[in-house]
């Protein structure tokens, strides 16, 4: 019997770019992207003509499947930063980032978004000292996320911070893996989001 599609890599073929959802699997030969270049479904090969509101659509779906949002909190971020100072989008961006579920996959802590979100909820992890068990609490510059004591054998957490070795971590986040500890150290600037999102496109979508 040949293997089903995954649904999520199928949400990475429509954006036709990697939104890195599967993980370690994201960089392998596995990955849909890299087999199946192209959108799903009988018509993924052929030219479809997009309109300018398609296209903005598009990125906007983009950011919110990278980041795992539903529609309406979605809206609710950009409506917030619509009242921020700065730059609408990259506003957006910035506060997205800032969501606890995104902070512990930036630093190292889980292997995609999805798993932090799942750790999150469990209770695994603590803000400055306090549990907190919601993905999309907003975690500020100078403060601390940690694996709590009693979760500090959990085999995903440690292989996720054995793995952070050999990944990346942003300069606005700091990650001490031998103490299971991420410390947001400022203001992620626009170029040190590495999302494929062009955030001006969702603006003008929004502003219609």
């Amino acid at each position: 019997m040949p293997n089903q599609p995954n649904p999520v890599c199928r949400l990475c073929r429509r954006e036709r770019v990697k939104l890195y959802l599967k993980g370690t699997r994201c960089d392998s030969p596995k990955c849909a992207i890299e087999r199946r270049p192209y959108p799903p479904g009988d018509h993924g090969r052929g030219r479809i003509k997009e309109s300018e509101y398609l296209l903005q659509l598009r990125e906007k779906q983009k950011a919110r499947r990278i980041y795992g949002v539903r529609e309406k909190q979605f809206r609710l971020y950009y409506d917030k930063a619509t009242r921020a100072k700065g730059v609408t989008g990259a506003k957006l961006l910035q506060l997205l980032e800032h969501r606890l579920d995104n902070v512990v996959y930036r630093g190292g802590l889980a292997m995609s978004r999805a798993q932090a979100r799942q750790l999150v909820s469990h209770g695994h992890f603590q803000v400055d000292g306090k549990k907190v068990d919601i993905p999309s609490f907003h975690v500020k510059p100078g403060s601390k996320v940690e694996v709590r004591q009693r979760s500090r054998g959990v085999d995903r957490i440690v292989e996720s911070a054995a793995y952070a070795a050999g990944r990346t971590i942003p300069n606005w986040l700091n990650l001490e893996a031998g103490e299971l500890r991420i410390t947001v150290v400022a203001e992620p600037a626009r170029e040190m989001i590495d999302v494929p999102v062009q955030e001006q496109m969702i603006v003008e979508l929004y502003s219609k």
